[in-house]
């Protein structure tokens, strides 16, 4: 139990990590306005957690950006965009699962393994936001190209839901802001 504590705990610092990144790019392109691009999304953001599903916060997403004064026409386009190519906090799932599991059975990747097999998730991943635990299916696929066993997935099944509200929550964030710097 310890073990996956330390997996959670280590996986919600690094989505604290992008946040923070987020935020600052935020900053960069709209200046002190990024807190107010905050408060808006905080609805969008708490939904997405909750159900564990950034799609359930689409249509709040896109309120919250159009109070914030994005075009409609540019938020109804970059985030369906996003839902299907800029899922950030599931890319950070997968790499944190894979590697996990890797570690678990003693499998050393190398740094080149390591890129590698996030350039492979990168590409695999796409369009995959509209299938609940698809991003299983994509690890699952991921493990089996550099030797990792595929049976060390049912080992973060059960802790599969804790991590899916925050990565759901961070897509929305990643969405929100690539939107509003396209704007």
């Amino acid at each position: 139990i310890g073990t996956f504590i330390w997996f959670i705990g280590t996986f919600y610092f690094g989505l604290f990590v992008l946040w923070c990144a987020l935020a600052f790019a935020a900053f960069l392109f709209v200046g002190t306005r990024a807190g107010t691009l905050i408060r808006y999304i905080r609805e969008p953001v708490l939904l997405a957690f909750s159900t564990a599903s950034s799609e359930a916060a689409y249509p709040r997403t896109l309120e919250a950006l159009d109070r914030f004064g994005v075009p409609p026409k540019i938020a109804s386009f970059v985030l369906p965009l996003g839902y299907s190519f800029n899922l950030d906090g599931s890319m950070m799932y997968m790499t944190f699962a894979t590697l996990f599991i890797a570690q678990l059975y003693g499998i050393n990747l190398s740094f080149g393994q390591q890129i590698a097999m996030l350039l492979t998730l990168m590409l695999t991943s796409k369009g995959m936001a509209a299938v609940p635990r698809a991003s299983l299916v994509v690890i699952s696929g991921t493990m089996a190209q550099f030797g990792i066993p595929e049976a060390g997935l049912v080992l973060i099944l059960a802790i599969d839901q804790f991590l899916d509200m925050g990565r759901s929550g961070t897509n929305v964030v990643g969405n929100a802001v690539a939107a509003v710097v396209v704007a």
